[in-house]
């Protein structure tokens, strides 16, 4: 299959960080073209990575294209076969089911291949010669709840999903292997009172307190809604319900997550990276389910300890780094958004809204830029990991580039007089 560039028009959807197109002559595909623009908070594109378009797609290309590979799945399975920590019964289930069916198959996923930024030739398998910001995937219909007032209450009626196929499934699935300090599911944990914290463990399916930087007896999953104004997080009951799929599905995409977290593991912990997190998303394709949506380093929680002078920290190689440098350096504009956030969860609109009519008025904080010297340090990470993924550079010689950028952005913030806070947030006491 060949794609000209110069066939494809005015992309049909523009995102804060991709672009989608329409492919002339067949509808049943779609190229997807990623940027280099950066998005924290929800509020859109903030900041530019230098490079980041084109290994934001390799990274999707090579991940897609190893799930489609039974060797991967059987590695998987051996590794939750090797895991000491896991339930003989959590292991059980794991093994059973859909996994066998990968091993044997390898995941369906919707990735087609990577558009050769010269020749438009798509590669399948294996990075092309010039690789290229453009992926090429098939297409599934993106149904919304339809909007439901309750006493002046907002609600979201999903009973369409139930009765439609070929959709993108309305939630993103969350595996985590652990628990970080800045994850959503920990700040709630820390803000409730000891009964709640013990049903909220019982709910995650863990069997001791949650801490931050630690990682867990077993995989846990989450969900929050995906086409609402702003991402909800569910329990497991009003996912399955969200989701218009049948029990077994919705068990069975659930398994494919927690497999899926545990295939890109592999790849991040080869680098020397840890893995915390991933969102996943699914399409339903009759009875198949499906990988669907963008992966890339800003779809994990990937980190490196790194030792200095003042003790232990963590570093982040994903856009956690970004949120990070916001919370430290501008406060006063985060301050801003939570207001928003909570103003448009009460009037049932849109925060960016609310934010920007602040803004306007002198109410809220513009706008940061960001300094070109912590980007740099942002390329210097992804650019880094494209080389590993693509073959140019080693394991070890890419573990060792990640940690001096990993020291180097700890003095950032030491030279900037934040060090302190930096502690309270990615230190670690033991």
């Amino acid at each position: 299959m060949t794609i000209s560039p110069a066939d494809l028009r005015e992309p049909f959807y523009e995102g804060s960080v991709q672009r989608l197109f329409a492919v002339p002559g067949d509808d049943k595909i779609m190229v997807t073209q990623t940027t280099s623009r950066g998005s924290v908070f929800d509020v859109g594109a903030l900041f530019e990575i230098e490079g980041n378009d084109v290994n934001r797609a390799l990274f999707r290309h090579v991940v897609y294209t190893r799930m489609a590979d039974p060797a991967v799945w059987q590695k998987v399975k051996k590794a939750i076969e090797d895991a000491p920590e896991l339930d003989p019964d959590y292991r059980r289930e794991l093994l059973s089911g859909v996994l066998e069916s990968c091993c044997e198959h390898g995941a369906r996923t919707h990735h087609e291949g990577m558009l050769d930024a010269v020749s438009g030739e798509v590669s399948r398998s294996g990075v092309p010669a010039n690789p290229s910001a453009c992926n090429v995937v098939r297409k599934f219909q993106i149904l919304k709840p339809t909007r439901a007032e309750f006493l002046g209450a907002h609600l979201f009626d999903y009973s369409r999903f139930g009765h439609e196929d070929g959709f993108v499934v309305p939630l993103e699935y969350i595996v985590r292997f652990g628990i970080t300090s800045a994850s959503s599911v920990y700040r709630k944990y820390t803000a409730m009172d000891a009964g709640a914290r013990k049903a909220f463990e019982h709910e995650l399916g863990v069997k001791r307190p949650l801490e931050a930087w630690q990682y867990l007896e077993k995989p846990v999953s989450d969900f929050t809604s995906k086409f609402e104004p702003e991402d909800r997080m569910v329990n497991k009951q009003e996912a399955l319900v969200m989701s218009g799929l049948s029990g077994k599905q919705f068990a069975d995409s659930g398994k494919l997550a927690v497999l899926g977290a545990w295939a890109v593991r592999h790849l991040v912990e080869e680098i020397g990276l840890l893995m915390w997190d991933i969102k996943w998303e699914f399409a339903k394709d009759g009875e198949d389910l499906v990988f669907v949506d963008t992966i890339d380093t800003d779809s994990i929680r990937a980190t490196m300890f790194i030792e200095v002078g003042e003790g232990r920290f963590v570093t982040h190689y994903n856009k956690q780094a970004m949120r990070d440098y916001f919370a430290l350096l501008h406060d006063d504009w985060i301050t801003a958004i939570k207001e928003a956030k909570a103003l448009g969860q009460q009037a049932g609109v849109a925060f960016t809204e609310i934010l920007k009519a602040g803004q306007e008025k002198g109410d809220y904080a513009l706008t940061p830029e960001v300094d070109p010297e912590f980007l740099a340090l942002q390329v210097r990470k992804m650019s880094a990991i494209r080389e590993y993924i693509t073959g140019v550079a080693g394991a070890e010689a890419v573990r060792g580039i990640l940690a001096e950028a990993g020291r180097e952005e700890i003095a950032f913030y030491r030279a900037r007089g934040v060090i302190d806070g930096l502690r309270k947030i990615n230190g670690i006491s033991s």
